[in-house]
C-alpha cells in the first residue's frame, strides 16, 4: 500500500489513519483551500482507494486541475447504500435469487452479501385507515401487517440472512428523517489489521430521489435507480463525469417569522433559472452560520425539485450542534470535529474556494411564501397570493 498521504492523529485513546487531501493537490502545485467541499470529498475517495488498488491512480490525475476535466470520468463507491422498503425490496429479492443460483450450482450461499452496509428503512407501506381516535395508531398498525405480511417476513427473513443489512421496521419515521437523525455518521471509521482505525467521510446513494436531504448535514448523497443501487450493494463504482459545482454564496440573515420552506421555495426558484441540472451545488458565504440544520436539510431536500445532483452544506458548527441535539455520542462528535479539521473538510469562510458557476441569495430579501398552485417548486409571495387566487379562480376549465 502506498503511504506517501497517510497520515495520523490521536482521538480519545485512539491512533487514527486518513488520507491526506491537501499534501496531495501541493504536490501537485495545487491549493486544497481554493476546492469545492465536494469535490474535496471525491479526491479523499479516489485517494483512499488508490491506495489500495494501483491500477486506480490513473484516475487521481483529473483532480489536479479539476474545472477543466469535466470531460473525464470519475468513479464513485459509496460507502452505504439506503433503501425504502418499495425500491429496496427488489434490490432484496435480487440477492436472494442470486443466492438461489449459488446453490443450484453447489455453491456456498453465504458468499452473496452485501459488501457495504445497507439499510432499508419501512416507510413507504403505510397507510391511514382511522384518524382522530385514541387507537388510531394501533389500528393502522394492525392493517398494515395483514396487509404486507408476506413482504414484512420476507424482509425479516433477509434481516437474519445477509450479513451488512439492517432493516428499519415500520413505524419508526420516514426514510430521510431516519437517515438524518440516526444512520448518518458523517465521519466513518473502520479498524485495521495493525490496530489503527482509518477514518474517511461518509458517502451513500438511496433508491429515493429526496436521499439528498442528507446533504444538509455535510454528508455527500443523492438517490439512483435500483440496477445502481444494487451495484453500489455489491460493491460496484459507479463512473460520472467530473462534476460541474455551482456555488450559492448565501449573505444575510432571514427576517422574523420567514421559515424554513419560505427560504427553500426561494433558491428553488433561483437555482431552477440558473439551470442547475445533473450539477452539484454548493452553499457558502457568511449567512451560512445562521441557518440551523433543519433549514439546511429542507433545502437540500429540494435538490430535485432544482434539479440538481445534490445541494451540499459542509460541515461546521451547526453539524456538530445537531448531532449533539440528536445524541450522537461526544466520541463521534469529536472524531467529526478532529478529522474534518486535519483533512480540510471543516468549513472555512476564510478563503475563496473556487466553483466553476456562482449565484448568490441575499438571506434578508426572502419573504413568506406559498407552493404552488401546480407544482411544489412554484413559488408565490404571501402579500400576492390574494391576486393570485382571483386570478386562479377566473380561469376558464379545461375542454
Amino acid at each position: 500500500m502506498d503511504q506517501t498521504y497517510q497520515r495520523y492523529f490521536e482521538q480519545d485513546g485512539n491512533r487514527y489513519l486518513y488520507y491526506d487531501i491537501a499534501a496531495y493537490l501541493a504536490n501537485r502545485g495545487q491549493n486544497v483551500a481554493t476546492y469545492p467541499y465536494t469535490i474535496r470529498i471525491l479526491l479523499e475517495e479516489a485517494l483512499r482507494r488508490a491506495s489500495q488498488e494501483p491500477d486506480t491512480q490513473t484516475a487521481l490525475d483529473a483532480f489536479a486541475d479539476w474545472d477543466n476535466n469535466h470531460d473525464k470520468d470519475v468513479a464513485h463507491q459509496p460507502e452505504r447504500v439506503i433503501l425504502q422498503d418499495f425500491t429496496g425490496v427488489p434490490a432484496l429479492v435480487d440477492l436472494a435469487a442470486m443466492r438461489d443460483a449459488v446453490a443450484a450450482a453447489g455453491g456456498d450461499v453465504d458468499e452473496i452479501n452485501p459488501e457495504v452496509p445497507v439499510h432499508l428503512v419501512v416507510d413507504h407501506s403505510v397507510q391511514v385507515d382511522l384518524a382522530g381516535t385514541n387507537d388510531a395508531f394501533d389500528v393502522n398498525v394492525q392493517k398494515e401487517f395483514a396487509r404486507n405480511k408476506e413482504r414484512y417476513t420476507f424482509l425479516k427473513w433477509a434481516q437474519n440472512s445477509f450479513k451488512n443489512l439492517t432493516v428499519i421496521p415500520p413505524d419508526t419515521g420516514i426514510i430521510h428523517q431516519v437517515n438524518l437523525e440516526y444512520l448518518a455518521s458523517v465521519i466513518r471509521s473502520q479498524k485495521q489489521a495493525d490496530g489503527t482505525i482509518l477514518a474517511f467521510p461518509d458517502t451513500l446513494v438511496g433508491t429515493d430521489s429526496h436521499t439528498t436531504m442528507i446533504n444538509g448535514l455535510g454528508v455527500l448523497g443523492w438517490g439512483v435507480g435500483g440496477i445502481e443501487a444494487e451495484a453500489s450493494m455489491l460493491g460496484q463504482k459507479s463512473t460520472m463525469p467530473m462534476p460541474t459545482v455551482v456555488g450559492v454564496n448565501l449573505t444575510g440573515r432571514l427576517q422574523p417569522g420567514v421559515t424554513a420552506t419560505d427560504l427553500a421555495l426561494t433558491l428553488t426558484h433561483l437555482l431552477r433559472e440558473h439551470n442547475v441540472v445533473g450539477k452539484f451545488v454548493e452553499f457558502y458565504g457568511q449567512g451560512l452560520a445562521t441557518l440551523p440544520l433543519a433549514y439546511r436539510a429542507t433545502i437540500a431536500n429540494m435538490a430535485p425539485e432544482y434539479g440538481a445532483t445534490c445541494g451540499y452544506f459542509p460541515i461546521d458548527d451547526q453539524t456538530l450542534a445537531y448531532l449533539k441535539l440528536t445524541n450522537r455520542s461526544q466520541t463521534l462528535v469529536d472524531l467529526i470535529t478532529t478529522y474534518a479539521k486535519q483533512n480540510q473538510l471543516f468549513d472555512d469562510e476564510t478563503t475563496q474556494r473556487h466553483y466553476t458557476e456562482t449565484d448568490a441569495l441575499d438571506l434578508s430579501t426572502v419573504t413568506s411564501s406559498v407552493a404552488g398552485p401546480n407544482r411544489p417548486q412554484d413559488t408565490v409571495r404571501l402579500a400576492e397570493m390574494p391576486h393570485q387566487f382571483d386570478v386562479a379562480a377566473t380561469c376558464q376549465p379545461i375542454q
